[in-house]
């Protein structure tokens, strides 16, 4: 393409993205999408707190999607720049780029990709692209994928290419292909019928170059599963399974045991029926007085560390996914000590109850509630270490009866109730238990206490005009571990549906070291208007961990102001 070309072509999109109206009343034409975000920090050191000197003194986040839609074809890339990047995130992210880009064809049963994508096989027990903007992680796949819904319910995925890795890509190839059939969609007999089943299978391989001088590494790692769903009625059973060849790496110590996950869940939802007499009435009618659903999962897993980098470390070079199956919590408080999947080993099961009584009725009262219990655990598996010729080559065994050390729980309970037209209220409980040194230090001797904490939420709104609302929130963690007991106090003010205020502070009172009972007060001011956010911020953040879905990353403390831009077009 010629120089005065490519500058045409880059105009054209420039206009498109600015007037963006107008491209996309054009059909023939197709039409131009997207949206940005920018975040930026003003860092102030703070010995009390611990926050760190910053030499850049301001640190930002910003990235930008853009993508063309013309009927089956579509076409789009990312532009993301860290000037440096914030605390918190992984520092790899430096400088400028665009790290992803991609062009696909749709039509009727053919789904073709070049370039980045994000995927999943089954729930990704053996592979998982995808992006948590939260923690800045992306192990989006660079390179070819094929999607092809065959005849008779077949549908079958393949792909080839190289991770994300920052602004370039890990060194392992990762190859995958999935096959799922929905039986009831093979023979027109079965279309009907109330129960419905799909099965699937999947196989990913990785190939990585041995550059290791003491150990002999294996070139190609294979990893592959099966899953089956069942549906009937309001009942939903999903079971997933996945053997992994050995897969010696940083993350496991260069251990050559194979890796094996276990993956299931059962979910139920129906309601509730009881006689109700009529307005005026003295006769009762049967009818559905409330809704209810429960859930139950478990999971085991034994040295499912799979990487396209054997020495990556955190959440670099990620192939798979290992659920954390825990509740994924708002509250600050709550989420104080989140916990992370440990894919060397663990076992764990969540369960959950939800009822809600509807409004009206004599159990639900005049406008109703919504009770939620919800419990997880996580444990270590029962091993016992086989040291051969070499202690680095280590292995074990595992005893399937019995469990290991107990890594993590939290039992909670949720009351949501409306109390008038203009007020509404939420409690919570929550007992934890965290394992300290397995969870943040992965190691059984790191030195640190187990934390066990007693949590409680109260979330009050009152909406005194349309529009315009007022939120108090209070919190307290009650624990004798590590920095102590927690006070947090909240109050949002949505002026109008475009103005928002709010004022937070969360108070260490029962630290140990009374020089650190310390404040940490914060003030936001939002504004909205359509797709446009701004955020303003100024305040301290403590340090902690943030998790998505078990995966995790440490946040340190901060001091200063912030902003927040993002919009869609």
């Amino acid at each position: 393409m010629k120089k005065k070309s490519f500058k045409l072509v880059l105009f054209s999109l420039g206009m498109c993205a600015s007037i963006p109206f107008f491209c996309q009343q054009n059909g023939d034409a197709g039409s131009i999408h997207g949206f940005y975000q920018a975040d930026a920090q003003y860092y102030f050191p703070d010995s009390l707190i611990s926050a760190p000197t910053v030499a850049e003194k301001f640190l930002s986040n910003a990235f930008a999607n853009i993508n063309y839609t013309r009927g089956d074809f579509s076409a789009g890339l990312r532009y993301e720049s860290y000037q440096n990047v914030m605390l918190g995130y992984p520092t790899g992210y430096k400088g400028s780029g665009i790290p992803y880009r991609y062009v696909r064809y749709k039509h009727k049963d053919l789904d073709f990709t070049a370039g980045n994508f994000y995927e999943q096989f089954g729930s990704g027990l053996i592979f998982r692209a995808y992006e948590a903007r939260g923690l800045l992680f992306d192990n989006t796949i660079d390179g070819i994928r094929g999607i092809y819904k065959a005849d008779k319910g077949f549908t079958f995925k393949g792909f080839v290419g190289k991770n994300r890795l920052f602004f370039g890509l890990a060194p392992g190839i990762v190859r995958g292909f999935d096959g799922e059939w929905n039986i009831n969609e093979f023979n027109e007999s079965l279309a009907n019928k109330k129960t419905k089943v799909i099965l699937g299978g999947s196989f990913v391989s990785k190939y990585q170059d041995d550059q290791n001088p003491s150990y002999v590494l294996p070139l190609n790692v294979g990893c592959y599963g099966g899953r089956a769903t069942i549906i009937r009625g309001g009942f939903n059973f999903f079971a997933e399974g996945a053997y992994k060849i050995n897969d010696p790496s940083t993350n496991n110590n260069y251990s050559y045991r194979d890796g094996k996950a276990a993956y299931v869940t059962l979910s139920y939802s129906g309601n509730d029926s009881g006689m109700v007499k009529k307005e005026g009435s003295d006769t009762k009618t049967k009818v559905c007085v409330g809704g209810y659903s429960f859930s139950i999962a478990g999971k085991m897993i034994d040295n499912m560390s799979y990487r396209s980098d054997r020495t990556a470390k955190l959440t670099a070079a990620m192939i798979n996914f290992l659920p954390a199956l825990t509740k994924p919590h708002t509250y600050l408080m709550m989420a104080y000590y989140p916990y992370a999947t440990q894919p060397n080993g663990e076992a764990g099961g969540q369960a959950e109850f939800q009822y809600k009584a509807r409004k009206g009725t004599p159990l639900g009262g005049h406008y109703g509630w919504e009770l939620t219990v919800n419990g997880s655990v996580a444990y270590g598996t029962d091993t016992t270490n086989i040291v051969g010729p070499d202690p680095a080559r280590y292995n074990y065994d595992i005893d399937y009866t019995n469990i290991g050390e107990e890594y993590f729980h939290d039992v909670n309970v949720e009351f949501n109730k409306k109390l008038s037209k203009k007020s509404k209220v939420t409690l919570m409980y929550s007992n934890q238990f965290y394992n300290k040194n397995i969870v943040q230090q992965n190691s059984p001797n790191a030195g640190f206490e187990n934390i066990k904490t007693h949590i409680g939420v109260i979330d009050f709104t009152y909406k005194y005009k349309s529009g315009s609302a007022i939120r108090f929130e209070g919190q307290t963690m009650q624990t004798e571990q590590d920095k102590g007991s927690w006070a947090v106090g909240l109050v949002e003010w949505t002026i109008t549906s475009s103005w928002f205020v709010t004022v937070l502070d969360q108070y260490n009172y029962g630290n140990k070291d009374a020089t650190l009972q310390l404040h940490y007060p914060l003030v936001n001011l939002t504004y909205v208007s359509g797709p446009t956010r701004i955020v303003l911020q100024y305040g301290k953040q403590r340090a902690g961990i943030f998790c998505v879905g078990g995966v995790c990353r440490f946040v340190p403390a901060s001091n200063g102001p912030s902003i927040t831009i993002s919009s869609s077009f």
